[in-house]
């Protein structure tokens, strides 16, 4: 049934993006209708369960009564435990104030760009980095200003080119570690420089830590590390990575005092507030005990090897070591497909769910990734089926 004559969407719905994850995985589940087998290495989900105590905590809240509305910004009682938190695994100290709670990380990043750019703004971002970024400046009417990540640095930036790309128009910087899709991570000497360099600039920055907890080695570094910038970087972070929550939708950030109010009134025009059941529970995460997070990197850490060590015996494909996070973005750019065909077709022919790296940008041309959130035997099929169709090329 066509629309009747007239009836226009927005021309603004044409500048909103979107995450090919999730594209992909519905084509996965509707060839595993037909009775498919397919391996899913597309999609960025922990395989582990929420943990029991953090589960039981959200129905005992249910059961308590606490189902109903409470305020926009967040449970005072979560507030605090996400500061001490932060405090906790990152060394920042912010009041339990300027902690702000969302239906997830990714509305707060969203609300973010919204608060703070306008037409006529820049907006440094990582490339290939998480497409959400790009989407949101773009649909602000900002300028997307790609910070290209490098190989050769293993998925670092340059600072001098960070440096190059700042100007008087630079509106908010966007860094991310470690990193969707490379699995690369700032070391804590490239954090702490990086901090100084934005600290001559006028910016705000969103600093995306959301897989923090997944770093292999040494611990979590910060922008917000450095004094005075945390008084103009919303530090992001969430439930779903580190404690297996994705479907809970709960995330937090420590925000600077000017935003606190705007992002609010984000909420309150939009979701209202994060079921309190759900609030308890995220406070029972983060206060409670904390083996599953550290069983889940180790095992993600073993994974890693299995998968690096896999890909680089697929001829023409190679893989730097991820450092963070469960994510492989290896090249492909020596076989005689784009990434995008060959993506397309390990899915169709393989059964095999991948992604194209250009899928996060423009700098992911010649790149695969692949999230190895998945159990190991069946990372060693999806790893035996890619080898097989490739030596057919």
């Amino acid at each position: 049934m066509r629309p009747a004559t007239g009836m226009r969407l927005a021309s603004s719905v044409q500048r909103l993006g979107t995450e090919t994850a999730f594209g992909v995985l519905a084509r996965a589940r509707e060839l595993e209708r037909q009775g498919r087998d397919v391996v899913h290495l597309e999609i960025g989900e922990p395989d582990y369960p929420t943990p029991a105590h953090v589960v039981e905590a959200a129905a005992r809240a249910m059961r308590d009564g606490h189902t109903g509305y409470c305020p926009s910004a967040g449970l005072h009682e979560l507030r605090e435990s996400a500061a001490a938190y932060f405090a906790r695994t990152r060394g920042i100290e912010v009041d339990p104030d300027r902690v702000v709670v969302g239906n997830g990380a990714k509305p707060l990043l969203f609300f973010t760009i919204l608060a703070t750019c306008e037409p006529g703004d820049e907006v440094v971002y990582p490339d290939p980095g998480f497409p959400i970024y790009e989407s949101a400046i773009r649909w602000v009417g900002a300028t997307p200003v790609p910070l290209p990540l490098r190989e050769e640095r293993d998925f670092a930036f340059e600072l001098d080119e960070l440096a190059s790309l700042l100007s008087p128009h630079t509106k908010l910087v966007i860094l991310n570690s470690p990193q969707n899709p490379t699995g690369g991570a700032l070391t804590p000497d490239e954090t702490r420089a990086a901090a100084e360099l934005l600290a001559t600039s006028g910016a705000w920055v969103l600093s995306d830590e959301v897989y923090a907890r997944l770093l292999y080695e040494g611990e979590p570094a910060s922008v917000a590390q450095t004094e005075g910038l945390l008084e103009r970087t919303v530090v992001l972070d969430g439930l779903s990575k580190t404690y297996a929550m994705t479907g809970w939708r709960c995330g937090f950030a420590a925000v600077p005092e000017p935003l606190v109010e705007p992002l609010v009134r984000f909420l309150v025009n939009s979701t209202s507030c994060v079921p309190p059941f759900v609030q308890l529970a995220a406070i029972a995460a983060l206060d409670g005990p904390q083996d599953q997070p550290e069983a889940m990197r180790e095992e993600y850490r073993a994974r890693r090897e299995l998968v690096v060590s896999g890909l680089d015996e697929i001829p023409g494909v190679s893989c730097r070591s991820p450092r963070g996070a469960f994510y492989a973005f290896p090249n492909v750019s020596a076989l005689p497909l784009s990434e995008h065909e060959l993506a397309h077709r390990l899915l169709e022919e393989a059964g095999v769910a991948v992604l194209a790296g250009t899928a996060f940008g423009r700098y992911g041309a010649g790149h695969l990734r692949i999230s190895y959130a998945t159990a190991p035997e069946r990372l060693e099929l999806g790893l035996a089926r890619m080898r097989a169709f490739v030596e057919t090329l």
